[in-house]
């Protein structure tokens, strides 16, 4: 009996290629990898014809699928490499760590007697004279070409940096499984056995330094567990980078699966030409003689840097500096694309899944829906057939939390037969569908369950917003109930900004449900009721507010005005202009909200540019409190600047109130101007400041109006119906 452990760095391809040889040399009959035992199930589908690396081994507690644990696998990963080495060559394989029903609840205790931990390459990179641990690995280990013997030297490396030191609690726990699933193995009479492990635990995986087997069952003893699952599920090349916040990432998976998938002799070259075609492909002049002078750049700078072959940062300077003509623009493309990647990984039909998946899976494939690590636009038109199961197939998944699709520009293609989405698989949506299997066995049946219960728990604002995602989700069945809950608690509703929040989604639910192919009457009567109690309760609900809770109503408003606009419904657009004028008229509203119901007016043609100026006039009078006389400008002034390119009395007094007031008061008010103005274009602010000159140079309004004598009223004045018509 023979143990051979072989430290390794997880994703590394120096390692992965040791691995490799080491593996062939020692032809072990058993092979142990770093991981938890639980994967030992499906280990076998890593040799099956689907799958694919990236991928990832999954481990779930089954009653809370959120609690969950990936194992990420690459080409180059020297875990994936051992792991197809046996399954290839007929040898027993088996997993060694703390298991996964004790790690996923293991709850980390204080221990007095542990150290601060080691990093061991930056330990080993500052002894060997290195300032960065990055580059020392590199040349110690991913760019040369070494055996077995390169184990033997980190096995002592290792050793002598944890003499005397004490890890904490965790690690410890995980070394005594390690070794329990060791010794089980030795038990069992095999011949050579090969360990694959993280370099920093193969000194205490040596039979001949184990601990007694009863200080290991100490360490075990008594720990709590839970019931889980495991499966592999697809992982992208993106989230093995470091940037991704995975702790054992790398800086470059694409690098790392280029020199690992290419002769070291031809590496650096072929990524040349790499280089050239993406760049000749986003339209960049590259030239064959470029690449071979980007080549010989690279070897030339590992030669001044005494480096064993060119590593990634002579690749990318030579890249720059050659390829890309010193420009680092074109090389954000280089490391987006080539660096890093967006590669997804795949996995054969026979993996586990949870009956939700596999519907999902069912239905993306009939719907021709890709799945895929980059950004992908979707573009969908609601009257074909096919882009309309799409649809409701990505709404449904926005219900059950399984975000694989983002709605694109919401506000602007929701309630039209156009739909804007952008798609990305991420590798935690295997998650996310796990934990939604609870609700049902297809996608369809859980988002109706998941709309149910968010019905039962929902005031009338959320219930509004729900009645429209049942229906954008065409879910028939839920849709009834949402129907019934919501008419149910407006009776009882009481509270008008809650009241407010509903009228936009159930206005757009009412106009676009024709889209859908949905009956909507009973939202059409609910929402005329809401709307009345609105207009009752509005004057009182805008009294006494502070300066948030005044932002938050002027919201309101503008919601429930963009839901009136929706609807061709005179009726409704009474009841509601008439609660404006009252709030206007009335004292005591705070000035965001008084200006804002008279600028709506305005804009409805119920108040004349003359009202509107007078009722400006007092509210930047001398006696007007500034403040009050700010948050009734920002509120009226809200929305197109046109009002002020085109109304020059009401330019003329905003200027004359601006220039007017003390220094202190305008220092206070220059936030809150600034804030309105913002909103305007350049080309509106420019328009406004030659027309305020106009004005101080004492040729007032009609100065102002100067600059619209080319305008030919009476024509524009013909197609301001149809325009008001188009804009609903």
């Amino acid at each position: 009996m023979s143990v051979h452990v072989l430290g390794i760095r997880h994703h590394g391809p120096g390692s992965a290629r040791a691995v490799a040889d080491a593996l062939d040399r020692l032809d072990p009959e058993v092979v142990l990898i770093e991981g938890p035992p639980e994967l030992d199930s499906v280990a076998p589908l890593a040799a099956a014809a689907g799958m694919r690396p990236p991928v990832a081994g999954l481990v779930y507690a089954v009653d809370r699928p959120a609690t969950a644990a990936f194992y990420p696998m690459a080409v180059f990963s020297p875990e994936w490499v051992a792991l197809r080495w046996a399954l290839e060559h007929g040898r027993q394989v088996r997993f060694l760590d703390l298991p996964a029903n004790v790690a996923l609840v293991l709850e980390d205790a204080e221990d007095p007697d542990a150290e601060p931990p080691i990093d061991p390459i930056a330990t080993l990179a500052e002894a060997a004279g290195y300032d960065d641990p990055e580059r020392w690995w590199e040349d110690a280990v991913e760019l040369r070409y070494h055996g077995l013997e390169v184990f033997d030297a980190l096995l002592d490396a290792m050793r002598a940096l944890r003499e005397g030191h004490v890890p904490d609690l965790r690690t410890q726990r995980r070394e005594a499984a390690m070794r329990k699933v060791l010794r089980a193995v030795i038990r069992g009479g095999a011949g050579t056995i090969a360990v694959v492990c993280g370099a920093w635990h193969a000194p205490v995986l040596v039979p001949a330094e184990f601990p007694s087997q009863a200080a290991d069952n100490r360490l075990l003893k008594g720990l709590r567990t839970t019931k889980v699952a495991a499966t592999w599920v697809p992982w992208t090349s993106s989230r093995l980078a470091r940037a991704s916040g995975y702790g054992a990432g790398i800086s470059s998976p694409g690098w790392y699966h280029h020199l690992f998938t290419t002769a070291h002799d031809e590496a650096v070259g072929r990524w040349m030409v790499r280089v050239a075609h993406l760049l000749r492909r986003e339209q960049h002049d590259v030239s064959p003689a470029a690449v071979i002078e980007a080549v010989r750049l690279a070897d030339a700078l590992a030669v001044l840097r005494n480096r064993p072959h060119p590593g990634l940062p002579e690749v990318l300077e030579a890249c720059q500096a050659v390829l890309c003509g010193g420009s680092d623009i074109p090389m954000r493309l280089v490391a987006r694309k080539l660096l890093v990647g967006d590669i997804l990984g795949r996995v054969p039909a026979e993996t586990p899944m949870v009956p939700l998946a596999k519907d999902l899976e069912a239905t993306r494939k009939r719907l021709r829906l890709k799945q895929s690590a980059a950004e992908l636009q979707l573009d969908l038109d609601l009257r074909t057939p096919m882009h309309l199961e799409r649809s409701k197939l990505l709404h449904r998944l926005l219900l059950l939390g399984v975000r694989w699709g983002e709605p694109a520009e919401t506000a602007r293609t929701r309630g039209t037969f156009r739909e804007s989405w952008v798609l990305e698989w991420r590798p935690e949506l295997a998650v996310a569908l796990i934990e939604a299997s609870g609700y049902g066995t297809t996608i369809e049946s859980a988002a109706t369950a998941v709309v149910a219960q968010r019905a039962a728990e929902a005031d009338i604002a959320e219930l509004s917003v729900l009645v429209e995602d049942t229906l954008t989700a065409d879910l028939p069945e839920a849709l009834a109930g949402v129907l019934a809950a919501l008419d149910e608690r407006a009776a009882r509703q009481h509270d008008t900004t809650r009241l407010m929040a509903a009228v936009e989604p159930m206005a757009r639910v009412r106009r676009y449900g024709n889209v859908r192919r949905a009956d909507t009457e009973l939202v059409q009567r609910v929402l005329s009721g809401v709307v009345t109690r609105i207009a009752v309760g509005l004057p009182a609900a805008c009294a006494g507010l502070d300066e948030d809770a005044g932002r938050e109503v002027r919201q309101l408003v503008d919601g429930v005005q963009r839901g009136i606009g929706l609807l061709d419904q005179q009726e409704l657009r009474e009841v509601w202009y008439g609660a404006l004028r009252t709030v206007a008229d009335r004292l005591g509203v705070p000035g965001l909200i008084a200006g804002r119901a008279v600028r709506l007016l305005l804009d409805a043609g119920l108040l004349d540019v003359a009202d509107a100026a007078g009722r400006l006039s007092r509210q930047l009078s001398v006696a007007a409190d500034a403040t009050q006389a700010a948050g009734w400008l920002e509120g009226f002034l809200s929305g197109e600047a046109a009002l002020l390119v085109h109304e020059p009395e009401l330019l003329e007094i905003v200027d004359r109130w601006a220039t007017g007031v003390g220094e202190e008061v305008f220092d206070h008010l220059l936030p809150l101007l600034r804030r309105t103005f913002a909103e305007f274009s350049a080309p509106e602010r420019r328009e406004i400041g030659l027309r305020v000159r106009r004005i101080d140079r004492g040729e007032g309004a009609a100065g102002a109006r100067a600059a619209d004598e080319d305008l030919d009223h009476e024509r524009a004045a013909l197609v301001v119906p149809r325009i008001l018509e188009l804009l609903g």
